[in-house]
Parts: C-alpha cells; sequence; structure tokens
C-alpha cells in the first residue's frame, strides 16, 4: 500500500503524482528517465512524460513535409 508503483519498495520520502505515491527519483519521464516534478508533466495512460520533448515527440500532432499538420482525414 505504501509502496512506489514503479520498484514496489516502501517510501522513505514520497511524491505525489497521476493519483499515486512515487519515491522522489522513481517519478521519471517513461521515455527518457528525466526525474519529473509533480504536476510539472504529461500523462498518457497513467505513464507519465516530461512536456518536451517526449510528450509531443510520443503524442503530438504530427508535422507534414511541408509544414502543415497531419491529421487522420484524406
Amino acid at each position: 500500500r505504501d509502496r512506489s508503483p514503479l520498484c514496489e519498495r516502501f517510501f522513505p520520502e514520497k511524491v505525489t503524482s497521476l493519483g499515486k505515491d512515487w519515491h522522489r527519483p522513481c517519478l521519471r519521464c517513461e521515455r527518457c528517465g528525466k526525474i519529473l516534478i509533480p504536476g510539472g508533466h504529461a500523462e498518457h495512460d497513467g505513464q507519465p512524460y516530461c512536456h518536451k520533448p517526449c510528450y509531443g515527440i510520443l503524442f503530438g500532432p504530427k508535422v507534414g513535409a511541408r509544414g502543415g499538420i497531419q491529421t487522420g482525414w484524406a
């Protein structure tokens, strides 16, 4: 119950983000591993991501060769 969702160890120091308690060093970007600040990051499928560049690269709009945003529309 009082364990980090990443490493499953008890908390010597904890931070709360995404509705969970984390060890301070366990709250990291899922893509690049950067340590994040609670409330200062993005979330996708319950996992934390840094806003720039990781979340934007993975989940942001895709830019086409001519600089326009690509959508699912033909």
